[in-house]
């Protein structure tokens, strides 16, 4: 099983980000990706620090020598999706061939109503992310791509350089049973759910599974991974600020959250609940981390619940 870092880079100084990803370099992760947002997540007030997300992933390329570098997940209709294949090829190259593609539908209205950007209904968003998926795919992969869309059309178009990687592998993000999880079946090397439980996960990977069979696809095709946010203790005394940060982090919706895909407690019941995901069928577990750090329990993390499933 692998393990991966997301880092939500809200609220959190460049230094102690690049203080992050270095250290999950060499701590035992194989992927580390960064999230798609301009305003915080949860939603406050709009009022706090963002950093973006490819020019953060061009940064972990240039700063790891080890790590995937990922994107949960690219919100497709923030930039135009071939301007964003020449953006993620040039992170390739940087990165020596260790690229991960995220793409999603797009889901944190204020950022778009602030920014002008339009927020269309679900199912033009859905739209948008199937024809952008492809989009990318075609100048990734093709010396000259043609496309024609409803949102996007490509004549003759190229790409260059390309990445590395004769296919980098794309991410769908998301757990829409009618629409995400087709585009993973159809598009898709990999599908991520951010803050499911295992039984749901499950349930979940068994719809995926349904799509292939509809689509033509090998399921074993298509890896399977989930966030988990991230409010381990390292012992049992620091169980109480564990505690208080999860709350702060979630507020309203913590009690909500606490029977999803969240861990707490200590190491050991960290073991147990990665173990439950493997056995649902979880090739990776990311932990999400929201500011401020806690690095007594990153490291027990790293030191006892990585290792016990190497």
């Amino acid at each position: 099983m692998n393990f991966g870092l997301h880092i939500g880079q809200q609220n959190i100084t460049i230094d102690e980000m690049r203080r992050t990803w270095r250290w999950a370099d060499t701590a035992g992760f194989d992927w580390v990706d960064v999230w798609d947002h301009f305003y915080e997540a949860p939603p406050v007030d709009g009022s706090g620090s963002c950093f973006e997300a490819t020019t953060c992933m061009a940064a972990i390329a240039c700063e790891t020598k080890n790590v995937r570098i990922g994107v949960l997940v690219l919100g497709m209709n923030y930039r135009h999706p071939a301007i964003l294949a020449n953006a993620l090829c040039t992170i390739d190259q940087l990165s020596g061939g260790r690229l991960e593609i995220g793409l999603g539908a797009g889901w944190h209205e204020p950022e778009y109503r602030a920014y002008g950007i339009p927020f269309p209904p679900i199912k033009e968003r859905m739209d948008i992310l199937e024809e952008g998926v492809q989009v990318v795919r075609l100048l990734t992969t093709q010396d000259r791509s043609n496309f024609a869309g409803k949102y996007f059309a490509l004549n003759n178009a190229a790409c260059n350089p390309k990445p590395l990687q004769p296919r980098t592998r794309i991410w769908i993000g998301g757990n829409g049973e009618k629409r995400t999880l087709r585009i993973a079946a159809r598009h898709g090397d990999g599908w991520n759910t951010p803050y499911t439980s295992p039984d749901e996960f499950k349930r979940l990977s068994g719809v995926l599974d349904a799509w292939c069979e509809k689509e033509g696809r090998d399921p074993a095709a298509i890896e399977r991974n989930v966030n988990l946010s991230f409010h381990m203790a390292a012992g049992p005394a620091d169980l109480p600020r564990a505690e208080q940060h999860f709350r702060e982090t979630w507020g309203p919706a913590a009690e909500a959250m606490r029977s999803r895909g969240v861990v707490v407690g200590l190491p050991e019941q960290a073991i147990d609940l990665v173990g439950r995901y493997r056995e649902a069928g979880a090739a990776r577990v990311n932990i999400a981390l929201r500011p401020p750090n806690d690095w007594d329990a990153m490291r027990a993390w790293a030191e006892q619940v990585i290792p016990a499933f190497r």
